[in-house]
């Protein structure tokens, strides 16, 4: 079970006080606040695309048949032909 609330003068106060009852043992554990992401501003550098991140894999395998993105089930799993 997970109760939320915020620590106030010292004190944890619940979000709902009856989610827990009156003499329970609790362990208390601060939440990692999720980071933001950053936003471009002027003079930064922009993200990078998926193609810019995959760029020193994209044409390394060879000898991969012509039809293999079409087919790629085929040749990994055995499945029937597309073409």
């Amino acid at each position: 079970m997970t109760a939320r609330g915020k620590v106030k003068n010292g004190k944890v106060i619940l979000d709902d006080p009856k989610a827990l009852p009156e003499g329970a043992e609790v362990e208390v554990r601060p939440l990692k606040k999720p980071k933001k992401p950053k936003q471009a501003s002027k003079g930064k550098t922009r993200r990078k695309s998926l193609a810019e991140h995959l760029a020193p894999f994209i044409g390394k395998v060879k000898g991969l048949p012509s039809d293999a993105s079409v087919n790629l089930d085929h040749y990994i799993y055995g499945v029937s032909k597309k073409k």
